[in-house]
């Protein structure tokens, strides 16, 4: 083997005029294929570096994020980050500070079960945390913060800064305490129902307008969760500010069947659905009855 080296060498040492011609030959060919190596792998990671990059822009997209939505007191009660075991899972943590509530599900360690702030998980804690008092009587109190004095405003205007700019928190939306809700034995009119679509005016310490649907007889404020499903863009937005009884009852989106709010011919399996909407939209969404129609 060193002999054919040293018989090359010396053949390409002769041609060339260079002692040595070989070993810089082979010096560079190993550069030009490190080189060639190197690029090829630098290529690799760009690309994957590329795919990576693209895929989270996709993920970023697809997730975009709900709209703001009204909470009632009992549903923001259900977000206490504790165990769901119908799902399997840990809730998320929502808490309300002066009205506005914040996703604190990033602050599990601080908010959450055996946390430091966990007894403000679910609730408004606002005058709490101004007086940085953790008296009981002070959680749920969104009426209080109008009796705080200077010092004790200047703390919450801190806290409600440190969650919208510094963590910073998501906000989900507003809390609308049950004294600000209307009562659930006024009667409606067919007019009154149009008007609250969810395009209307949005009232004092709410976050979004109502948006009412009547199912049989009941008028529900959707605009307590169901914003993504009934407001503008979203797949029922035809049934806000309706009767939609029969339409839920059949799943149709027939025009007509928007327009008859009739269910005294349904069958006895479309009764059956109607039912079952009116017990989702009462117990698992917990939507504000709003009115009764007339």
């Amino acid at each position: 083997m060193l002999q054919a080296f040293a018989g090359a060498s010396a053949w390409l040492a002769e041609r060339t005029g260079v002692e040595g011609a070989l070993g810089y030959a082979v010096v560079v060919g190993l550069a030009i294929i490190g080189h060639f190596v190197m690029n090829h792998v630098d290529n690799q990671r760009y690309e994957a570096a590329a795919r990576e990059a693209e895929a989270k822009k996709a993920e970023e997209e697809a997730e975009e994020p709900e709209p703001q939505r009204n909470f009632t007191q009992t549903q923001l009660l259900h977000f206490d980050g504790t165990r769901d075991e119908r799902l399997g899972d840990d809730k998320p943590i929502y808490l309300s500070l002066n009205g506005t509530v914040f996703d604190c599900s990033k602050g599990r360690d601080f908010y959450g079960p055996g946390g430091p702030y966990a007894m403000f998980a679910g609730h408004e804690c606002g005058v709490s945390l101004a007086k940085m008092d953790f008296d009981k009587t002070y959680i749920d109190d969104l009426a209080g913060v109008a009796n705080l004095n200077f010092g004790e405003k200047n703390t919450l205007d801190e806290w409600i800064e440190k969650f919208t700019h510094f963590k910073p928190y998501p906000i989900l939306g507003r809390l609308v305490i049950d004294d600000m809700l209307p009562s659930s034995d006024r009667v409606l009119s067919q007019e009154d129902l149009a008007k609250n679509d969810g395009t209307g005016a949005i009232p004092d310490g709410y976050a979004t307008a109502p948006i009412y649907l009547g199912v049989v007889g009941k008028v529900f404020d959707v605009s307590f969760g169901g914003v993504g499903f009934y407001g503008a863009g979203g797949g029922y937005n035809r049934f806000a500010g309706k009767d939609a009884s029969r339409a839920l009852a059949k799943m149709s989106f027939d025009p007509a069947d928007t327009a008859d709010p009739d269910v005294s011919n349904l069958t006895e399996k479309e009764r059956k659905v109607l039912g079952d909407w009116v017990k989702t939209f009462e117990d698992k969404k917990n939507y504000p009855i709003a009115g009764r129609l007339e």
